[in-house]
Order: structure tokens, then sequence, then C-alpha cells
């Protein structure tokens, strides 16, 4: 049995648990990651993320989903290593760059007295690719380095997300992140996600940009967006350059450690 030292983290209430990978090795995070995530016999997440070295970034992200998978990008972790590295003395940086599976992001801290309370990250392309008709709903297939598939609904609370976002998640293959979104007004939008691998979870930061991204392309919002999730909220912003922003915080909950078995 190896010990390992951990720490929890979310971003809007979606939760993940970090690992130092400067100071630890893992060598099966899929297991790992399954049995962490497990809300009444584990420590309780949507999830691992690795910190990793990078050689093409200043750090690396590896997350892997509840189920063991491998994500390509998350929104919410990505702000929480900013914070994480920023914090525990990893950087002095206030602009960093983070590798992921997805290409390599940029991320802006906003930090006072040595605490990070919100960090922008520039999400790069967000990419309308296509659509698909499921379950009597229609919805928009948006890439934001991770796919997503985005349906506009009057009442996100009226939407039997389990139901709905599981056999959407398995209508498209490789399988895909759901979001249903309500229109509140041109800069607001109301957001509930299924996450490919995890199940509903709190918040999605590549989903509230695939939605935000959707709204705008089929002119019902601004360019410039407030995205209300079940943990929170997300400013998204699509730039003339066609970037995507996105801004919004980090919560550091609880370091610990667990006993496990790396195989």
């Amino acid at each position: 049995m190896k010990t390992l030292t951990f720490t929890k983290m979310h971003g809007l209430g979606n939760d993940y648990v970090y690992v130092n990978c400067f100071h630890n090795r893992i060598s099966n995070p899929q297991s790992l990651s399954i049995r962490i995530s497990d809300r009444h016999k584990g420590i309780g997440s949507d999830g691992l993320v690795l910190i990793m070295p990078s050689s093409v970034a200043d750090f690396r992200m590896r997350i892997f989903n509840a189920d063991g998978s491998e994500a390509e990008m998350c929104g919410n972790a990505s702000r929480c290593i900013g914070k994480y590295v920023y914090e525990h003395g990893l950087t002095a940086k206030t602009d960093i760059s983070l590798e992921t599976l997805s290409g390599v992001k940029h991320l802006h801290l906003y930090a006072d007295n040595g605490k990070v309370e919100q960090v922008k990250v520039d999400m790069g392309q967000a990419v309308v690719v296509g659509a698909k008709h499921c379950g009597g709903r229609d919805y928009i297939l948006v890439n934001v380095g991770n796919p997503h598939a985005v349906c506009f609904v009057d009442n996100v609370d009226d939407i039997d997300v389990m139901a709905e976002g599981s056999l959407m998640e398995h209508a498209v293959e490789g399988g895909v992140n759901v979001e249903y979104v309500c229109i509140v007004s041109r800069t607001e939008l109301r957001m509930r996600v299924w996450e490919r691998g995890s199940g509903e979870t709190m918040a999605c930061g590549t989903g509230a940009c695939a939605s935000a991204v959707a709204a705008m392309t089929e002119n019902l919002t601004d360019n410039k967006v407030i995205v209300h999730l079940r943990g929170g909220d997300l400013q998204i912003e699509h730039t003339p350059e066609g970037k995507v922003l996105m801004t919004g915080g980090a919560t550091e909950v609880f370091t610990g450690e667990i006993e496990y078995e790396d195989k």
C-alpha cells in the first residue's frame, strides 16, 4: 500500500481530487479515479486531476472522470489548477500556460495577498460541428476541445437530466457532454449539464462555453454572457478573433492522505 497526499478542490461545485505529480507518481490513474470518486466509499468527487510537469507549457493537466475514462479538457479544473500552483508555491506568475489533451491553454490569475479568487481561461476556439436529433429533442454539436451537445429548452428544471442526458451521451460516437440551456436574456443563460463519464454535475466550464457559443451562433444572446449553473456563475466572452474566454472562481476544500494500491 502507498500513501497519497491529495487536495480536494471545486469550481462552482464541479469537484475533483487533485494530485501534485511533481511529488507523487501514479501508475494507474484510471482505477484510482474510480476508487476515490465514489461518494460513499472513497473521497467523493467528479473525478481525478493530475498536476504534472510539461515540456511545452508551465504545467500539464490530465483529468479522469468518475468512471476512469480520460477527458480532453475541463474548464473548472483548469481554474482550480491555476489557484493550486500559485497558492502552493509552484509558480509566482499570474499568467501561466497549461498543457491539456486539447492543446495548450492560457490562464490569467486574479491574485491578491497570495490568494487567487478568480481565473480567466483562454479556451481557444469553439466550433459548431453539426446537429443531432435524439429523444425528441434537437441538439447543436459544439467542440471546445472536447465534445458537447447543446439543447435549448424553456425551463431547465423541467428536464430529466439523468434520463435524457445519459441517452444523448451515447448517441454520439465516443460519447458527448450534454447541456440543457434556457435563454434568460441577451446577456444571461441558465444551464444544467450531464458530463460524459460522470453524470450530472454542479457545473461544467467547457459546457458553459459550448452553450454560450451555440446561443451566440443562433443570435439568441450577445457575445458576452453570464451562465448560471447549479453551482454558481461563469462569465463567457466570445471575442472578435473567435476566442472563448471563461472567467470564474476556484475553491480549495481540504488536503488529506489516503492509502491505495497503485496497480
